[in-house]
């Protein structure tokens, strides 16, 4: 083996390929069946409730630090905030030193529909998740993120810069 030649990777099994695969399935497809149900009962996507609790979690915010907080590109992010802003949930305006620099914060509507928000991931998940010991939801969530770390290699810098 040369310096060039690439570290041997033990490939997955078929039994573990078809493992992950389903079970990231059921994940998102749960995820997209509870956005449907967020949106009937909110008229809200999952992102738009997302990028407003964000809001409402970090005040008055520019649109970077704000997809940068939710994982989303600037573009996605604006695109949202221009329906939640239509909608007179968020307000937006410039900077007085730097005109080139735009907060958003909330408004009133956009302070109660936070308030009055069902959870994002459904009320059956967040009573069986928060019964879970603190120990084992912890390990979840870092199972979790190395999940999706290991799936997004390569397209996180893309999406930082779009």
């Amino acid at each position: 083996m040369t310096q060039k030649d690439p570290i041997p990777v033990q490939a997955l099994t078929p039994a573990q390929t078809r493992n992950l695969l389903k079970s990231i399935r059921r994940i998102v497809r749960a995820n997209d069946l509870q956005s449907r149900a967020l949106a009937r009962l909110t008229g809200l996507t999952g992102p738009q409730l997302i990028v407003l609790m964000a809001v409402a979690e970090l005040g008055e915010v520019t649109t970077r630090a704000l997809a940068d907080h939710v994982d989303l590109s600037a573009p996605t992010v604006v695109t949202i905030l221009d329906k939640l802003e239509h909608r007179h949930f968020i307000e937006r305006y410039r900077a007085g030193t730097d005109r080139r620099i735009v907060y958003t914060r909330l408004t009133h509507s956009g302070q109660d529909v936070v308030a009055h928000s069902p959870s994002i991931l459904g009320p059956e998940f967040s009573a069986r998740f928060t019964a879970l010991p603190e120990k084992r939801r912890q390990e979840l969530l870092a199972s979790l993120s190395e999940i999706a770390d290991l799936m997004d290699r390569g397209h996180h810098s893309d999406r930082l810069a779009g």
